[in-house]
């Protein structure tokens, strides 16, 4: 087995057969671990921007969860003194729109690297609708999460079935929080302020503002329901799939547990 760099061509000391050796003698490897050891291969898909990305929108999407809930419906132990003598429901508003400010930016940072960055950037913002072979491996995927199929199949970004998931509920999703969420905070803003020339024109759209507060409410029950199947999901393929799951939103680099094509 042979390395190849820039300069020059590297040479192991050490044969392949027994570079595993080790591993045999400590008797925490079989035949079958090792022959799968020296087949395995990666590919890098996920950028550092977009990992980067995803645990800060993860964790900007938990705190606004957290205190938005809290705000439609404040716990009786946060009334614990007069108005004027806490500012509980203050700083819960302050890190519900400070979260909110540092998702949007993020969104539209994630927006540009899907123009420059590598081809898997860009897979969450779009679904190639007129695609049979896309379809037809939608509705395997849906099959196996349901326990249907025997063995999962092989992908290098997200599944199909993913695929679409993410597209709805984060792409478009985040798309409609960050619209309506702005369009809410415009009311405090004022008129004549920047969210409320941006997205004042909402408010008019809906004709009603309790209304607007429950549609922003149900999409963040939407989220919520979608975090908790994507990490069950996630969780999940990285047991029984053939490839990383997790791990690669780490490293970036996805994990294939055996050589074959699908």
């Amino acid at each position: 087995m042979r390395k190849i760099t820039k300069d020059r061509i590297y040479e192991p000391k050490v044969p392949p057969e027994e570079m595993l050796e080790a591993s045999r003698l400590t008797g925490d490897a079989t035949l079958e671990d090792l022959e799968s050891i020296r087949r395995r291969t990666s590919v890098y898909v996920y950028e550092a921007p977009v990992r980067i990305w995803h645990w800060i929108n993860a964790l900007c999407i938990t705190i606004l969860c957290v205190t938005g809930y809290l705000i439609a419906e404040p716990l009786p132990s946060m009334e614990f003194a007069e108005a004027t003598n806490q500012f509980v429901m203050g700083y819960m508003r302050f890190a519900h729109f400070a979260a909110g400010t540092v998702l949007s930016i993020g969104f539209l940072a994630r927006i540009y690297w899907a123009f420059v960055g590598n081809t898997h950037a860009r897979q969450m913002f779009y679904v190639p609708i007129f695609n049979l072979r896309y379809w037809k491996e939608f509705i395997f995927e849906l099959k196996w999460y349901m326990f249907l199929e025997e063995e999962p199949k092989k992908y290098i970004g997200h599944n199909p079935l993913a695929h679409m998931a993410m597209f709805t509920f984060i792409t478009l999703g985040i798309t409609f929080m960050m619209i309506t969420g702005w369009a809410l905070y415009a009311e405090g803003a004022g008129q004549g302020s920047l969210p409320d020339t941006l997205f004042g024109w909402v408010l008019g759209l809906v004709q009603n503002s309790q209304r607007l507060h429950t549609l922003h409410h149900l999409g963040m029950w939407s989220i919520v329901i979608f975090a908790i199947i994507h990490i069950y999901a996630a969780i999940r393929e990285d047991v029984m799939s053939r490839q990383s799951m997790v791990s690669t939103m780490i490293s970036g680099h996805r994990t294939f547990k055996d050589d074959r094509i699908e």
